[in-house]
């Protein structure tokens, strides 16, 4: 797909991981929609380096575990642009809880999780359909985590929100085929994050250990993966770990 004048949605673009993708699809010529929970400084830092990069964004507010909040997004959308063309949920939320340790893991923080990491892209999937699928059908690219497919993350409770989006992009591309190609992007350990700094520390040591590239994932090669899928016609309900290579999710 050429990606001049499209118009994509980022959730969670004020993050360093989101960041990087929404300027990855605003070099390409997207107009840009940067969504934020409550970080509308960062917001702003990714709307202006686009600006200054010559592209186009705007920053729009989203709680996605509200579902009322998901829809006036994407009637926002519809409003301002008329069109969307490409859908990618990479807001997510974490917390340090290491496996073994279950009585931590809440009912509060485990409903939280699950809210924002899988049940938000599924009902944002379902909002923005009939926009994806207008002029020539477009794309949704979640992004998971390699956490989701071998058992080891921040925590139980993420890994298995993380698995449940890797198959949602699975059912999601089954349902809304043959217009909306649905694809995904499992990270690994991303330095210098947010998400990385609530990981407990012998997860993130382990992570180092196993990666058989010397070197971890890095956010400039899930944007450009998450170029890979858009650009694509013939692509969907795929998988892409990028991790630096770790054993545990080559499958």
């Amino acid at each position: 797909m050429d990606l001049q004048d499209k118009v994509a949605l980022v959730t969670g673009a004020s993050g360093d991981i989101g960041s990087a993708i929404a300027k990855a699809l605003a070099a390409e010529g997207c107009q840009v929609v940067v969504t934020y929970v409550g970080a509308a400084e960062a917001a702003d830092a990714t709307v202006d380096a686009i600006s200054r990069a010559g592209g186009r964004a705007v920053k729009q507010q989203l709680d996605q575990r509200d579902p009322d909040a998901i829809e006036a997004a994407i009637d926002a959308v519809a409003q301002l642009h008329g069109r969307l063309d490409v859908l990618v949920n990479n807001a997510a939320w974490n917390i340090g809880i290491p496996f073994p340790q279950l009585e931590e893991l809440t009912p509060e923080i485990w409903d939280r999780v699950l809210e924002t990491n899988l049940r938000a892209p599924f009902l944002l999937a379902r909002a923005a359909s009939d926009l994806l699928k207008a002029d020539g059908g477009g794309h949704i690219v979640n992004i998971s985590s390699a956490g989701g497919i071998s058992p080891g993350s921040s925590s139980i409770a993420y890994s298995s929100s993380k698995a449940g989006l890797n198959h949602l992009t699975r059912c999601l591309a089954v349902a809304m085929a043959p217009e909306v190609q649905v694809n995904c992007v499992a990270p690994g350990l991303v330095e210098e994050t947010r998400m990385a700094r609530r990981l407990p520390e012998q997860v993130a040591a382990g992570a180092r250990a196993q990666a058989v590239l010397g070197k971890v994932g890095q956010a400039e090669d899930i944007a450009g993966q998450v170029l890979t899928f858009v650009r694509s016609t013939s692509i969907s309900g795929q998988i892409m770990v990028v991790d630096g290579g770790m054993p545990g999710a080559m499958r």
